[in-house]
């Protein structure tokens, strides 16, 4: 339980509930039907490509900038996160999916917002061919974000952030014609509270997850596995504690242990060669 005294810890999920946040009220207000200039699919699908690409820029640091329930998931079965911190990641992700969505609909005009972007399955499209394609859609994004963040790799990598945005942007450009593209389960669910719609609603957390899920399982067991130990993996998921978070969690309670020992030590050495001069 040690994160929940982490100042980083706390920066964290701000910087997770934020992004989220301005996710959905850029995505979403890119997709609005306006009457002067009806959004087309490359339009809304780079607006969610870039706002994606802004965020991970701007937070990623912070955070890890997951800014979705299904790659906070994919990092805790990728042993990436501990228990504790994804929980509290899906929390403020879904509670900023909200906010975002309740944000646009107060200040967009009443016959604009309509049902604000909710996702659907369209085209007389299938719950099951939905759930197969938001799998998918969802597959490659999350391999897509553990590939390009990969701190082992020596190649040059490019940007991590436009990768991921164009990975997003990717799937939009078909998912839009099945399910409207969610890829995201907080994406799905900010607006659909506000509107109160919730149609089919499951597909949007059943087919991500999966989709995430069996792409950490296959990037971090079988591509490009991890050389942890099982009792590593654990000492993860529970949530070890890192010396500089450590550090910074304590420093309002005096030094740490080390530099009190280190302080203690420098004081001593006057006195022991004033009682021992000749061992100089």
């Amino acid at each position: 339980m040690w994160e929940l005294r982490s100042v980083a810890f706390t920066r964290a999920v701000l910087a997770e509930f934020l992004a989220t946040l301005l996710f959905i009220f850029f995505g979403l207000g890119a997709a609005l039907n306006w009457p002067v200039s009806p959004p087309n699919v490359l339009q809304i699908s780079l607006a969610f490509g870039l706002a994606i690409a802004t965020l991970v820029q701007a937070v990623g640091h912070v955070s890890g900038a997951h800014i979705n329930p299904a790659v906070t998931v994919a990092c805790l079965v990728g042993s990436q996160v501990s228990f504790l911190r994804a929980i509290f990641y899906v929390m403020a992700q879904i509670l900023g999916a909200v906010t975002g969505a309740a944000l646009l609909h107060q200040i967009t005009p009443p016959h604009i917002r309509g049902s604000l972007s909710i996702n659907r399955v369209h085209n007389n499209t299938t719950s099951g061919q939905a759930v197969t394609m938001e799998l998918f859609l969802t597959f490659q994004l999350v391999l897509c974000i553990f590939a390009s963040t990969d701190d082992r790799r020596g190649d040059n990598l490019g940007s991590p952030a436009l990768s991921i945005g164009f990975s997003v942007v990717l799937g939009h450009l078909l998912g839009i014609y099945y399910t409207g593209c969610s890829m995201n389960p907080a994406r799905s669910f900010g607006p659909a509270v506000i509107v109160g719609e919730f149609d089919n609603h499951w597909v949007f957390w059943l087919g991500p997850m999966a989709g995430a899920v069996v792409a950490s399982l296959l990037y971090h067991y079988a591509l490009f596995p991890h050389a942890k130990t099982l009792s590593e993996r654990l000492a993860i998921f529970k949530g070890y504690e890192p010396e500089e978070d450590w550090e910074e969690m304590v420093i309002c309670d005096g030094p740490p242990v080390e530099l009190k020992s280190l302080a203690q030590a420098v004081r001593e050495v006057p006195i022991a060669l004033k009682d021992s001069p000749e061992e100089i």
